[in-house]
């Protein structure tokens, strides 16, 4: 009986070979990628918030108005929650710029 599950065939292993890290001008261009959706995010929570404390809840319901204020809430808290990670996200692919061109400059070879 032969082996027809190409997962278990150990003739189709392939070594990996090893990478190095990104290059300063990599990251750096990462950083600038992120620092854009990070400003392009923080200017649409602000419009978003905005919307939002300009046109208040007309209902005589209280779960309804319940409802409204929480998905007002998630929807902000949604924006916010992208612009604060795209903003770390840039954070730190500046500090990895630095860092590798640092190392670079040092003359030590960059893998990880």
């Amino acid at each position: 009986m032969t082996n027809s599950n190409p997962l278990n065939s150990s003739a189709d292993v392939q070594t990996a070979t090893p990478r190095s890290s990104p290059g300063p001008w990599r990251c750096l261009l990462g950083s600038f990628m992120a620092g854009g959706f990070a400003t392009a995010l923080y200017f649409a929570t602000v419009s978003i918030a905005q919307t939002f404390a300009h046109k208040p809840i007309h209902t005589h319901s209280v779960a309804v108005a319940n409802i409204m204020v929480a998905v007002r809430t998630l929807v902000v808290g949604m924006s916010v929650l992208g612009t604060a990670i795209f903003s770390i996200t840039t954070l730190g692919l500046a500090a990895l710029a630095v860092q590798t061109w640092i190392q670079q400059a040092k003359g030590k070879s960059v893998t990880n």
